[in-house]
C-alpha cells in the first residue's frame, strides 16, 4: 500500500458514516468558499469550483449549504476568512507527511497539528523538511470503466498533461497545477467522471512499513490528522502490504 494508496483513500472517502458526513460538508464548503473568491461564482466560467459542487452532489450535501459556500466567497454574504496552509512533518519510521489545511486561525491549527504529531510518535517539521520527497501536481482518478487509455491519452495531449498511468483500479493523469482547470474542462467535455480529482503531493520516495506495531501507530496518526476538522488532505509516503495493514487495523 504504497503511501496509503489513493485508490484506497478514495473507498474510505466514499464510504464515510453519517456521522462524519457534518465534517465532510464543513470540508466541501470552505473549498467552495476559496474557489468562489479565487475564480468567481459562476461554475460555468471557474471548473475549480464546478468540479467542487460536483463533488458536493456526489456526497449529498445540500444545495442551500452550496449556495451559501459560494456567497460567502463571492463576498455577497458575510463569512469567515479562510487561509491555506500546508504542514510537513514525520511519523513513525521516518514516514513522509504532508498535512493540507483550510483555516480561519493558522496559529490554533498549528499547535493542534504539532500535538497530533507528537502523540502519535511523529514530529512536525519546517517548510520543505519533507516537500523535496513529493510531486506537487494535479491528479485524475479515473476507474477503467470510465474511460479508455487511448481516450485519455488524447485528452492528455490536448491538455499538455504530463502522464497517463494505468494500474488495476483504473487510470491516473498528471499534470502541472497550472494545468488542472484545463484538464477537469476537457475530461468534463468528454463525459469522463473521476473518481478523485485534486491538486496533490504524490510521494516520490517510499517508505517500507514492516512491522504491525509501527503501521498501527501510523495509522492512528492518520486518523487523527483526518479527523481534525481543519485538514483537508493528507499525503503520505509509507509503503504498507496488505497483510501488515490489515493486521495493523485487526
Amino acid at each position: 500500500m504504497a503511501g496509503h494508496s489513493k485508490w484506497t483513500k478514495v473507498k474510505r472517502l466514499k464510504a464515510v458514516t453519517d456521522g462524519r458526513r457534518g465534517k465532510v460538508f464543513s470540508r466541501l464548503s470552505r473549498d467552495i468558499t476559496l474557489a468562489a473568491k479565487a475564480g468567481g461564482g459562476d461554475p460555468a466560467m471557474n471548473p475549480r469550483l464546478r468540479t467542487l459542487v460536483s463533488k458536493a452532489k456526489e456526497a449529498n450535501m445540500p444545495v442551500d449549504n452550496v449556495d451559501r459556500a459560494i456567497k460567502k466567497g463571492t463576498g455577497e454574504l458575510p463569512g469567515v476568512v479562510y487561509e491555506d496552509a500546508v504542514y510537513e512533518g514525520y511519523g513513525p519510521a521516518g514516514v513522509a507527511l504532508m498535512v493540507k489545511v483550510t483555516t480561519d486561525n493558522k496559529n490554533r491549527v498549528a499547535s493542534d497539528i504539532r500535538s497530533l504529531f507528537t502523540r502519535c510518535g511523529g514530529n512536525l517539521g519546517g517548510t520543505n523538511s519533507v516537500a523535496f520527497q513529493f510531486l506537487h501536481a494535479g491528479q485524475f482518478l479515473i476507474a477503467s470503466e470510465s474511460a479508455t487509455e487511448d481516450a485519455l491519452m488524447e485528452i492528455a495531449l490536448e491538455t499538455g498533461a504530463d502522464d497517463v498511468i494505468a494500474s488495476e483500479q483504473g487510470f491516473e493523469i498528471r499534470c502541472d497545477v497550472h494545468l488542472f482547470d484545463k484538464v477537469a474542462q476537457a475530461l468534463e467535455e468528454k463525459d469522463i467522471k473521476t473518481a478523485s480529482a485534486e491538486i496533490a503531493y504524490i510521494p516520490t520516495v517510499h517508505v517500507p512499513v514492516t512491522e504491525v506495531e509501527v503501521a498501527r501507530t501510523l495509522l492512528k496518526l492518520h486518523d487523527a490528522l483526518d479527523e481534525y476538522d481543519d485538514v483537508q488532505a493528507v499525503y503520505s509516503n509509507e509503503e504498507m502490504s496488505d497483510e501488515i495493514a490489515a493486521a495493523a487495523q485487526g
